[in-house]
């Protein structure tokens, strides 16, 4: 009489032909701790994670996904450094993960931030000056005009020409970040 075998046993023997090679494993495997980074990097980024969870986190990896972990979210915090965004959160996390505290690179962002930001405001308040002229000139005036600066194609180019060089000096200190 015939045996009989259970759904798992057929499908066992059906997929024995489409086994995976030591290679493919493993990529499936970075793929998967490369997600691992990604969602923690996301979760602490919106709040819902402290440094301190993040490290239990890791804590229970094997000790080459820790690594991985620990170098993918560190790329991530200074990829995202900007000077449009809040840096903080993501300085916190850089220097959990140094060895050594980067305060001298922390102090150059931030100063660079400082410096980006009166710039963009000068450069705010010409834009608009030189649209609310404009706006007068076609007999448009008065305290209740405010001609909206973040639209116009003027603000758009004035932005592109200040953001070039703030934007250079930035990925500058990224490498050197990544470096130290």
């Amino acid at each position: 009489m015939g045996e009989i075998k259970s759904t798992l046993e057929l499908a066992m023997e059906r997929t024995k032909k489409f086994a995976i090679s030591e290679r493919e494993k493993e990529e499936i495997k970075h793929q998967e701790i490369f997600r691992k980074a990604t969602g923690l990097f996301h979760r602490y980024q919106e709040g819902l994670l402290t440094l301190y969870e993040i490290q239990r986190e890791i804590d229970r990896m094997e000790e080459k996904a820790a690594k991985t972990v620990k170098e993918a979210l560190l790329s991530r915090w200074i990829d995202a450094l900007s000077l449009n965004e809040e840096n903080e959160r993501l300085f916190k996390g850089i220097e959990w993960l140094k060895e050594r505290e980067p305060q001298e690179l922390k102090q150059k962002f931030f100063r660079l931030l400082s410096q980006y930001q009166k710039e963009k405001e000068k450069v705010k308040e010409e834009v608009r000056i030189q649209l609310t002229e404009a706006l007068r000139k076609d007999g448009i005036y008065g305290n209740a005009v405010e001609p909206k600066i973040e639209e116009g194609e003027l603000w758009k180019k004035e932005q592109e020409k200040l953001d070039h060089p703030y934007q250079r000096k930035l990925e500058e200190i990224k490498e050197q970040l990544r470096g130290s």
